[in-house]
């Protein structure tokens, strides 16, 4: 079970969150990241095993749980920031291959933003958080 959990929490990351992808990989820390956050949910997965919950069940449960501080995406956030209010960009940077360095890119530009509103579940709606991010975007889309 623990393969199946690591193979599942890299494929979130890869699709939820390139940015950590990537630093993961640059720092050569991927293996170690994964083996921690998989360790960190055993007791609870030994649990829900105990209880007789099906491995699919508990596979979902212990994914959840991994990922509870990676949500909200900023990555996937900012990405339908550029689909819905700069949908040219987005279809340029898309064609061109570069969508998601970009976006990663954004992310680190937007930091400030981010922290600002601390950013969360809860808040991800906030047209005010939005605004600022459009903002930061534009900036960074037409500089000059």
């Amino acid at each position: 079970m623990q393969s199946q959990l690591k193979e599942k929490l890299w494929a979130y990351i890869v699709h939820n969150n390139p940015d950590l992808m990537i630093s993961l990989q640059e720092d050569y820390s991927v293996t170690k990241y994964l083996e921690e956050k998989v360790r960190s949910i055993l007791p609870m997965a030994e649990g829900l095993l105990a209880e007789g919950k099906p491995q699919y069940a508990i596979e979902e449960l212990c994914l959840n749980a991994m990922t509870e501080g990676l949500k909200p995406s900023k990555f996937l956030y900012i990405r339908l920031v550029i689909e819905e209010e700069f949908p040219d960009d987005f279809d340029r940077l898309k064609e061109n291959g570069v969508l998601t360095y970009e976006v990663v890119n954004l992310i680190a530009a937007c930091k400030e933003v981010f922290e600002a509103f601390d950013f969360n579940q809860e808040n991800q709606d906030n047209r005010h958080l939005r605004y600022a991010v459009i903002a930061q975007v534009h900036d960074y889309l037409l500089p000059g």
